[in-house]
């Protein structure tokens, strides 16, 4: 159990069974997996810019100069999430919708441990993987050496990455570039490769955050299927994407951000045809 309180510090505590020699699918289906309570994240944004009225005569090339120098010493407060609060299952895979700025990234930023929430609580059941591995790979290096690397920082053995390598590799088809630095491949291929290698190990609670949204529909049906063995396991599965489709094709449980707080919670068709519609609208 990985707690997360409103303290500057994270509070983690670690049970033997949530240790990664506990595999997800030892795990009951509709256990409850992450409880999100109260949860509020701010953001506080030094340097406010100066607002002053335009200069007679002010030439383009003055205008770029004086840039960034009228910032005052103030700040603005942003609340990103605001008094957020439910609960995921083991077995689910729920996506979180909503328009641009509407918390869905913070959200998931604060149940990877991430993000330190202002007020409120964050409880994940065993260990939460935010897709993803990204932050331990490295673009000098060939994509078959960033198996190997995100494997690792996954807990695989180095025999297990050797293992499922040929795995690995077929599903994030990107042929032999897989030999190639990972800084030539195009964000669509660095997507799929991501995605393959984060769920190489079945992960107790994974987040993936825009991740399909690079890939054609071939991929996005091998996800599909991939997710669904995830869930089998006991694992729980979280997507922000704007694709309503796939949101629809994966999830069994749709969040709608909108502003920070949740406004509907529910059936995949109910919620994303009401964000439809809401679309519509204009937003309103």
């Amino acid at each position: 159990m990985v707690v997360t309180n409103s303290t500057p510090e994270f509070d983690v505590e670690v049970d033997v069974e949530d240790l990664p020699d506990a595999p997800a699918q030892g795990i009951a289906l509709g256990t409850p997996s992450v409880i999100v309570d109260d949860l509020h994240i701010t953001y506080h944004v030094v340097g406010s810019r100066a607002q002053s009225a335009p200069v007679l005569g002010d030439s383009a090339i003055q205008r770029f100069l004086r840039k960034g120098k009228n910032l005052t010493g103030g700040s603005t407060e942003v609340k990103a999430v605001r008094g957020v609060s439910f609960t995921a299952h083991h077995g689910e895979s729920i996506g979180i919708i909503g328009t641009n700025g509407s918390g869905k990234s913070t959200l998931l930023k604060a149940m990877a441990g991430l993000l330190s929430p202002s007020q409120g609580e964050v409880y994940v059941s065993g260990i939460p993987s935010l897709l993803g591995v990204s932050a331990v790979l490295m673009s000098d290096l060939t994509g078959e050496r960033n198996v190997m690397i995100g494997g690792l920082a996954l807990g695989l053995s180095k025999r297990e990455v050797e293992e499922r390598f040929d795995e690995i590799a077929n599903f994030a088809d990107i042929g032999d570039a897989i030999y190639l630095p990972m800084k030539t491949y195009s964000a669509g291929m660095g997507a799929r490769l991501r995605f393959a290698i984060s769920t190489a190990a079945t992960p107790d609670v994974l987040m993936i955050d825009e991740a399909l949204a690079t890939g054609d529909a071939a991929f996005r049906e091998r996800s599909r299927v991939r997710i669904d063995e995830i869930r089998e396991k006991a694992g729980t599965v979280f997507i922000v994407a704007h694709s309503l489709a796939s949101i629809k094709a994966m999830c069994s449980r749709v969040i709608w951000m909108d502003k920070g707080l949740i406004r509907m919670d529910g059936d995949p068709e109910v919620v994303t045809n009401a964000y439809h519609e809401f679309s519509k609208a204009g937003g309103k």
